[in-house]
C-alpha cells in the first residue's frame, strides 16, 4: 500500500512538472519556438538543390561532430543527422605538371591587352577538368561531398489529434523540448547533443504511467545497412570514392534505456511498448582522420561502441549537466541586450513574418547575434573539423556546392565572429584543417607552378584538394592561401598566444613563400603584381571586347598579399625572427602595386578601369582591405576610405547584397565606414530576404556563412580594434538607441562591457585577459592606459569628455 502511494505521489510530480514545462511561452528570451511541428511526412529531395522548406523548419543541434535536425513532428518524428566527416570522394592527384609551362605566356598576353587569347590559353592549360569542383557535382567524383548521415525514424503509431504544442530551441542550454497532449496524455520530449559524452541524448516522458510506446528504424538515401545487434541497431556502410570503389565507412549506434515497459529489436527496428519513461542514446562516427595523405584509418566501429556503453551507463541527469557545463562555458561569456523593458511573447516563424512587413525588431537583432554563435560552437569544438558551408548540418547526398570549404570568402566569414564573440576556441578547427591543406598545397605549388611554399585556390575539401577549379571564371582565384592564412595572426591578435603563433609560423611563412614566388614585375609600372587571377567570381570587359575574369594584379590579391605579409613581419617581429627572407618579404610589400582609386572616385576592382559587365555584383572583393582586412581605415588611409564608400554604395545601387552571405558582409563593411544605419539595413536585409523559420541563411539554398556573417557585423557595430584603438559603439543605429552588451573581446585580450542609453555610452567595464597597454576611443576622444592580467578599469561618458 505504501508503495502504491509512493508511485502515485511520482505520478502526480510529473504531471506538475508537466502543466509547468508544457507552455505556450519560452521562459528563457534566446529561444527559438514555435506552435506547431516541422512536417517530417514531407520527404526531401535528396539529390535536387531545392531547399525543403520543412527541413528549414527544424530545429538544429550539433556537437561539432555531431548534428541532429529535431523536426518535432507528433505522430512520426524525424531527426535528420549529420556528422562532420562523412564525406564521399577521395584523395586525388589533381595538379597540373605541364601548366607551370605556359605561365609566362599567359602572363605576357594578359600585360600586352590580349585578354581572349590569355583567357583560352589559362582553360586549355591551367584548371582542372572534370574534378566536380563546380556548382557542386562532387558526389561520385574523387573531389566528393559533404552529405547527410541518414534519419532517425520515431514512430508512434497514433494518427489521433493532439493540442497544447509547443517546439524549442533554448539556445543558452542547446536542448530542444517538445510537448503536445493526446488522447489525454501530456507528453514531453527533450533531446541535446553532448560534446563530453559524444552522444545525442533523446528522452521521452508521459505524465500517466505505461504511456510510451513507438518503433525506430535509422536509413539513408544510399548505401546502407540497417541491422540489430547485441541489444543496439545499427546503421553502417560506405560512400562512393569516385574512382570505382569505397572509401569512408561510417557506423551509427542506436540504444534505448527505458523506466519500466519493454525494449525488443528486431531486425532493422527498435521496439518500445508501455514505458514510463524512454532515452535514446545515438552514436556515430567515420573513419575519416584530419591527417595528410591518407585521411583514414580511426576504429569508429570501436569508438561508438565505446561513447554509447559510456553514455547508456550514466544516470540521464548527469548527462544533462555535463552538456550543460561544456556548452555553457563558451555560450554565457557573452550578453546582448538591445530590448530593455519586458519582451511580448511571439513564435519564432511569426516574428520573422512581421519583421518582413515592419523590418524593426531588436530582439530578433540580438536572438540572430546570439543563434550564429550558437551554430559556431555547435559545428566547431576544438577536435573537431571546421565548419563547411552548411556547418555540421547536411540532409542531402548531393549538397549544394558539395559542402564543402570555399576559400574565396565563405570558410573565412565561418569565423569572423570567433574571436571578437569570445569564442576564440571554435577557431581552432581552421587551423588544424589549414596546418593540413598546407602538405598538399605544397605539392600543388611545386607541380602546378614549380614554386616554393603552398598555395589553395577557391575550393577545397577534407581530402586535401588544393587545385584550381575547373574553370578559370572563377577557379584560378589563388588568393585563398592568402586570405585563409591571414587567421592565423588575427588569433594571435585576440589571444597573444606565442605557443601556437610558434606552431602555426611555419604555415604562415609558407604562404608568404608561395606569394614572393608567384609575384611579378608589371613592365609598365614596376610594381609587383599576382596572376593570372581573378576577382573572385566577377567579370569585366575586356580592351579587346571579350568578357574576361583574369587578369595581372586584380585588387583583391593585392590586398590579401599586403595582409599576408603584414601578418607574417608582424609575427616575426615577435618571435624574434630576422633574416634575409624577411627582409626581402618587407622590400616586397613596398613594391606591391595596391590599391587604386578609379577616375569616378571609386576603389578599382583590377588594375585597369574595366567596364562592368554586372555592376551590382554579390562579391565585393576589393573591398577585403576595408573588412575583414585593416589595410585601409578612417586614421592611415582616409581617401581610400571615401573611395572605398563609393565603391560599395555604387554596387549597393546596382542590386548587390542579394545573397545571404553577401548582405551578412555589407553589414561589417559599413560598420567600418562608421555608417549605424546602413549597417543596420544591411542587417535588416539578411533578416527579410535569408533567413528561414529556423533561422537558418540562405544564399539561397541554405548556406551557414550568413549566420555567422550577421553575428560578425552586429559585433563590429559594437566594438572595433582593427586600427590600433578600441572603438566603443562605432556604428549605433537609433533603432539601437538603448542597450547592453557584455563579453566582447578586442584585440591584446581586453573583454569589454558597455552600456548606453539614448545613443550615448553610459559605462564601460575594460578587463584585460593579458596585461597590455590599452588605447580606447569613443566618439573621437581616445584614453591611453596600461591594465594589469585580471584587472578591470571602469568608464564613464565623462573620462571621455575631459
Amino acid at each position: 500500500m505504501v508503495r502504491i502511494k509512493i508511485q502515485f505521489l511520482g505520478f502526480m510530480i510529473i504531471a506538475l512538472a508537466f502543466a509547468c514545462t508544457n507552455k505556450q511561452s519560452p521562459q528563457s528570451e534566446l529561444n527559438l519556438w514555435y506552435n506547431q511541428p516541422a512536417d517530417a511526412s514531407v520527404a526531401d529531395d535528396p539529390d535536387g538543390w531545392k531547399d525543403d522548406p520543412e527541413w528549414l523548419n527544424a530545429l538544429p543541434l550539433g556537437n561539432g561532430s555531431l548534428g541532429a535536425m529535431v523536426f518535432g513532428d507528433v505522430n512520426k518524428e524525424r531527426i535528420q543527422l549529420s556528422e562532420e566527416s562523412m564525406w564521399s570522394g577521395s584523395p586525388a592527384d589533381n595538379d597540373n605538371p605541364e601548366a607551370h609551362k605556359h605561365l609566362g605566356k599567359i602572363r605576357q598576353l594578359l600585360f600586352d591587352g590580349k585578354y581572349k587569347e590569355a583567357t583560352e590559353l589559362t582553360n586549355k592549360t591551367q584548371v582542372c577538368k572534370g574534378v566536380g569542383t563546380g556548382l557542386g557535382n562532387g558526389a561520385d567524383v574523387p573531389f566528393g561531398c559533404f552529405q547527410t548521415l541518414g534519419n532517425l525514424w520515431i514512430d508512434n503509431g497514433k494518427d489521433s489529434p493532439y493540442d497544447n504544442y509547443y517546439r524549442e530551441l533554448d539556445l543558452t542550454d542547446a536542448v530542444v523540448r517538445v510537448s503536445y497532449s493526446q488522447d489525454g496524455v501530456n507528453y514531453q520530449r527533450e533531446i541535446f547533443t553532448s560534446q563530453p559524452d559524444q552522444v545525442m541524448v533523446a528522452r521521452f516522458t508521459a505524465d500517466k504511467p505505461g504511456q510510451i510506446s513507438f518503433s525506430c528504424t535509422l536509413d539513408r538515401p544510399e548505401r546502407f545497412h540497417t541491422y540489430s545487434e547485441n541489444g543496439q541497431l545499427i546503421m553502417k556502410g560506405a560512400l562512393n570514392d569516385g574512382k570505382g570503389g569505397e572509401n569512408l565507412k561510417y557506423i551509427a549506434r542506436l540504444k534505448a534505456v527505458n523506466k519500466n515497459g519493454d525494449v525488443k529489436y528486431s531486425g532493422s527496428k527498435l521496439i518500445v511498448e508501455n514505458a514510463d519513461e524512454v532515452t535514446l542514446f545515438l552514436t556515430a562516427s567515420t573513419n575519416y582522420v584530419l591527417k595528410y595523405p591518407s585521411y583514414t584509418g580511426r576504429n569508429c566501429e570501436l569508438l561508438t561502441l565505446e561513447n554509447i556503453e559510456k553514455a547508456i551507463s550514466r544516470p540521464y541527469q548527469n548527462l544533462l549537466q555535463a552538456h550543460l557545463t561544456e556548452y555553457q562555458q563558451y555560450f554565457s561569456r557573452v550578453s546582448l541586450d538591445l530590448t530593455p523593458g519586458k519582451l511580448e511573447p511571439i513564435p519564432t516563424n511569426e516574428r520573422l513574418a512581421m519583421f518582413r512587413k515592419s523590418k524593426s525588431d531588436p530582439h530578433l537583432d540580438e536572438l540572430l547575434f546570439q543563434y550564429g554563435r550558437y551554430l559556431l560552437i555547435s559545428s566547431s569544438r576544438p577536435g573537431t573539423l571546421p565548419a563547411n558551408l552548411q556547418g555540421v548540418w547536411a540532409n542531402k547526398i548531393q549538397t549544394p556546392w558539395n559542402g564543402d570549404y570555399h576559400t574565396d570568402v565563405n570558410v573565412q566569414m565561418n569565423y569572423w565572429p570567433a574571436e571578437v564573440t569570445n569564442l576564440s576556441e571554435m577557431h581552432l578547427p581552421l587551423f588544424d584543417l589549414i596546418e593540413e591543406m598546407a602538405k598538399p598545397g605544397k605539392k600543388t605549388a611545386s607541380v602546378q607552378y614549380q614554386m616554393d611554399g603552398w598555395v589553395v585556390h577557391p575550393v577545397s575539401n577534407v581530402w586535401g584538394y588544393t587545385s584550381p577549379g575547373e574553370e578559370a571564371s572563377w577557379g584560378l582565384h589563388s588568393g585563398g592561401g592568402a586570405w585563409i592564412s591571414t587567421h592565423i595572426f588575427e588569433h594571435y591578435a585576440f589571444t597573444l598566444d606565442k605557443e601556437f603563433l610558434k606552431r602555426m609560423y611555419p604555415v604562415l611563412e609558407g604562404s608568404v613563400q608561395f606569394y614572393m614566388d608567384w609575384l611579378t614585375e608589371d613592365p609598365k609600372t614596376g610594381k609587383l603584381v599576382s596572376g593570372p587571377a581573378v576577382s573572385p567570381e566577377n567579370t569585366f570587359e575586356a580592351p579587346d571586347g571579350s568578357l574576361c575574369q583574369i587578369s595581372m594584379g586584380p585588387t583583391h590579391d593585392q590586398q590579401v598579399i599586403w595582409q599576408l605579409f603584414s601578418d607574417y613581419i608582424e609575427a616575426s617581429q615577435i618571435l624574434g625572427v630576422q633574416n634575409e627572407f624577411t627582409g626581402q618579404v618587407i622590400n616586397a610589400r613596398e613594391r606591391l602595386a595596391g590599391s587604386k582609386v578609379g577616375s569616378d572616385g571609386r576603389l578599382m576592382e583590377w588594375p585597369e578601369e574595366f567596364p562592368e559587365t554586372e555592376p551590382g555584383h554579390r562579391h565585393i572583393s576589393h573591398l577585403f582591405a576595408l573588412h575583414p582586412g585593416a589595410q585601409i581605415n578612417r586614421k592611415d588611409t582616409p581617401e581610400l576610405m571615401k573611395a572605398a564608400r563609393k565603391s560599395l554604395d555604387y554596387r549597393i545601387a546596382n542590386g548587390g547584397g542579394y545573397t545571404g552571405w553577401s548582405a551578412a558582409w555589407l553589414i561589417s563593411q559599413y560598420a567600418r565606414l562608421n555608417d549605424g544605419e546602413m549597417a543596420k539595413q544591411s542587417l535588416n536585409t539578411v533578416l527579410a530576404k535569408s533567413i528561414s523559420n529556423n533561422l537558418f541563411g540562405q544564399h539561397p539554398p541554405f548556406q551557414m556563412d550568413a549566420n555567422f556573417g550577421a553575428t560578425a557585423g552586429i559585433a563590429e557595430m559594437l566594438i572595433q580594434s582593427h586600427a590600433g584603438a578600441i572603438h566603443l559603439l562605432p556604428a549605433i543605429p537609433n533603432e539601437w538607441s538603448s542597450g547592453e552588451v557584455k563579453g566582447l573581446v578586442a584585440r591584446n585580450g581586453f573583454e569589454i562591457d558597455m552600456a548606453w542609453e539614448n545613443n550615448e555610452l553610459t559605462k564601460a567595464v575594460v578587463y584585460s585577459k593579458y596585461g597590455a597597454e590599452c588605447k580606447i576611443n569613443y566618439k573621437g576622444k581616445t584614453l591611453d592606459f596600461n591594465i594589469k592580467k585580471g584587472e578591470k578599469k571602469e568608464l564613464t561618458v565623462s573620462d571621455f569628455e575631459s
